[in-house]
């Protein structure tokens, strides 16, 4: 039995000890409060190789090394797997091979083979990359390994979920593609009471229709948010969040294009479009303190460009001033307690960027809980 049936499942234990192995490689990175939009940013487009997915693609080689597992790994991927991937192998010296569909941006490309791994490009999507890789770990007994749809993956992941856990939100956002990131979030923080809410963009919402009940792959629309782009949801992804998840927002493209223009313009963010799915969603979260992942920010630069040409955001609302606002900076006893919450929740060397300025945050009230759509 090859060893990657022997890890069918996994826990929030899989998620501790992930963060326990992935502590000495990649610091925490920091949180960001965007005014304009009501919403804490976990800015993982600050993580190693500009993208969340460093930390599974990290996580699974660490424990198959563990597990005496010395197989070379190969993977499909549409960019930021494939550069996790890479830069964990070029870190461990062991031997990777990455699958990119033709159609990959050129950025995520170059990455993955400045890093070191070997490319291969085939197909025009993931999911026919995904074929090809699958084919070449049978033909030549390599580990195949799952951008999402993987324990080891998901668990890693999940590590982003231990890091906001101190800072104890109500809500965190997600984006989700294949699901390997909101399922090692919900793992990490479920069981806290915070409510886990999913995003995914209108056309390219293969897990919103499996966990209806149609897990049948779908032809995915093309999107700015290209690393959701999957046809078909994971399985072990979609078990955990039919359990796990509290709700899924579907986001218009328009929507998706603006808060991507917004997020640069009003926020300096440089973001991808998947990265800026989950805040998109988070205008339809009532919540005072919500966290949105910015899940990567590795954008095309001419894609970036041509996107600010187009787009015309719409001038944000001024705030709304009342005597109980937690945002109202002559509040100034109720910033001051707010920044000492957060500095005692605040762990290690990043707990400075996190901490809010006074007059930007205060206690939050708590929200109905959310329900499937």
């Amino acid at each position: 039995m090859p060893l990657d049936a022997a890890r069918a499942d996994v826990t929030a234990s899989d998620v501790l000890a992930a963060s326990a192995r992935l502590r000495r490689y990649l610091p925490a990175t920091p949180l960001h409060y965007a005014e304009r939009f009501g919403c804490w940013l976990k800015l993982e487009n600050l993580q190693r190789t500009g993208a969340y997915k460093v930390r599974g693609a990290l996580n699974a080689l660490l424990a198959a090394r563990e597990r005496g597992d010395k197989r070379t790994v190969i993977t499909a991927s549409a960019g930021n797997h494939a550069m996790g991937l890479a830069w964990a192998a070029r870190e461990l010296k062991v031997p990777v091979i990455t699958v990119m569909p033709v159609t990959a941006p050129t950025v995520k490309a170059q990455g993955v083979a400045f890093l070191g791994a070997t490319v291969r490009l085939s197909g025009n999507s993931y999911d026919e990359a995904k074929a090809h890789a699958l084919q070449l770990a049978e033909q030549h007994g390599f580990r195949y390994l799952s951008a999402f749809d993987d324990p080891d993956v998901i668990a890693g992941q999940g590590t982003l979920g231990i890091e906001l856990a101190a800072h104890a939100p109500e809500a965190v956002l997600v984006p989700i593609g294949g699901g390997g990131l909101a399922a090692g979030v919900a793992l990490a923080l479920k069981s806290q009471g915070v409510r886990i809410i999913g995003a995914q963009v209108e056309g390219v919402d293969a897990m919103a229709r499996a966990l209806k009940g149609d897990a049948s792959p779908i032809t995915p629309k093309a999107t700015l948010a290209d690393g959701t782009r999957v046809a078909q949801a994971g399985t072990l992804t979609r078990e955990i969040l039919s359990k796990l998840l509290d709700d899924l927002i579907i986001v218009r493209e328009a929507e998706l294009r603006e808060t991507l223009a917004r997020l640069m313009l009003e926020e300096h963010v440089v973001a991808e479009g998947a990265g800026a799915l989950a805040l998109a969603a988070g205008r339809r979260v009532a919540s005072r303190r919500k966290v949105a992942v910015v899940s990567g920010g590795n954008i095309d630069a001419a894609v970036f460009a041509q996107l600010l040409l187009d787009t015309r955001p719409r001038p944000p609302r001024p705030p709304r001033r009342r005597a109980a606002d937690p945002f109202n900076a002559s509040s100034s006893a109720a910033a001051s307690a707010a920044a000492t919450v957060f500095a005692k929740a605040s762990p290690g060397p990043t707990a400075t960027a996190a901490v809010p300025l006074p007059g930007t945050a205060v206690s939050f009230s708590k929200t109905p809980e959310g329900s499937m759509s």
